[in-house]
């Protein structure tokens, strides 16, 4: 293998173009087989960035001339691909947010209490900014018409869901439509199938396999191979009756409140091992403010050091790195405790006076002249 994606961020320009415009066109490959998960995989980076036309070399945003002079926009616009070899940007778009709507609308349902678990941003945007529209009408442009088939399979109603994704005149520029078509049909039927018995396996002690073959416009032989995959992936909690050929639902999912405190605890953990991993690393946690836990309670961290405010010991510190004081450069402590030191201008450039209240000299050479009422050694500072 030539691990060609770990290396492409290190190739020239025209290269990387090519690199991106053959991974799309095989996404979209992947589509038309219906390879539903492959295909989201690779068109997942080129239309997350925003900035697929740029990165197709099939035109320059508008939105980003700011940051280009005329000479690279000179130099991007002799990259440009000629228009008779552009990739329709609406259908790849379309392409992709179906794919996230096959994948995320089943899984939003499997995880309705945690919806941080997001295969796809993207599609999640459009959700959101739909939600915003105070009035919202027949789908006329190719989100609306997305956002509405979502909908409709949120409440497994396949038949709403097919009609309106399908209903866009936008698949008849994909190659071989009526197949894509078709499968995608087939693929809205097994999807709507797994968001239902997610949404409401919990309401039923047992369900004929007939009757979900009515619902879903699927054969008995692919309800039950549809069904048995979730069970042994273990997205469903039931298991097959052979002598009534029933499918009994176990009650084993967790409440609302046991999710939460799930999530609770997921999220505890999460500090706490950052926590612990900063302690590891000597980060300090603020310039300013108290000492972390297990340092004494009159001491300031400051520059991954803590400086002791007072005391009879004078600074506690195990050393003291030579005639400059790794801080800051004029520290005042406020305090005047009884053998403690109280700073006034001490400058580090070597030679400096150290001046008190009360006071006394300092000798840079040594550390042994310093004196208030009684002499302070070195191995005090």
């Amino acid at each position: 293998m030539s691990h060609l994606q770990q290396s492409i961020s290190h190739a020239d320009i025209p290269t990387k173009i090519l690199h991106n415009r053959t991974m799309v066109q095989l996404g979209l490959c992947a589509f038309r087989k219906g390879l539903i998960q492959h295909a989201h995989t690779t068109l997942n980076e080129i239309q997350s960035s925003q900035k697929s036309k740029e990165l197709l070399a099939q035109g320059l945003s508008t939105q980003r001339m700011s940051e280009r002079n005329l000479e690279q926009e000179k130099i991007e616009k002799q990259r440009q691909i000629p228009f008779h070899m552009h990739i329709n940007l609406e259908l790849l778009e379309y392409s992709y947010l179906t794919c996230a709507m096959l994948l995320e609308v089943p899984h939003m349902a499997a995880h309705q209490f945690d919806q941080r678990k997001k295969l796809s941003r993207t599609f999640h945007y459009q959700l959101r900014n739909a939600e915003k529209s105070p009035l919202i009408g027949p789908p006329d442009s190719m989100r609306e018409h997305l956002v509405a088939a979502a909908k409709a399979m949120m409440k497994a109603d396949w038949k709403t869901c097919a009609d309106t994704l399908l209903a866009h005149k936008i698949w008849g520029l994909m190659p071989r439509a009526e197949e894509v078509k078709e499968m995608l049909r087939q693929k809205i039927k097994e999807e709507s199938l797994r968001t239902y018995m997610f949404t409401y396996s919990a309401c039923y002690d047992s369900i004929s396999p007939h009757v979900l073959s009515r619902m879903f416009d699927l054969t008995n032989a692919q309800i039950n191979a549809l069904i048995s995959k979730m069970i042994l992936n273990d997205e469903l909690k039931a298991s097959w009756d052979k002598p009534t050929e029933l499918l009994m639902l176990h009650r084993a999912e967790s409440s609302k409140l046991q999710s939460l405190a799930k999530q609770t605890a997921d999220k505890l953990t999460y500090v706490m091992d950052n926590t612990e991993k900063m302690l590891q690393q000597g980060t300090p946690f603020t310039s300013k403010g108290s000492a972390p836990s297990g340092l004494p309670w009159n001491s300031t961290w400051t520059n991954n050091m803590y400086i002791n405010k007072g005391g009879a010991q004078g600074y506690p510190g195990q050393s003291y790195p030579g005639q400059s004081y790794p801080g800051r450069q004029n520290y005042s402590n406020q305090g005047d405790r009884s053998g403690g030191y109280q700073k006034r201008n001490y400058n580090s450039a070597g030679g400096a006076g150290y001046n008190r209240k009360t006071g006394g000299s300092y000798n840079n050479s040594g550390y042994n002249n310093y004196n208030r009422k009684q002499n302070y050694s070195q191995s005090a500072y």
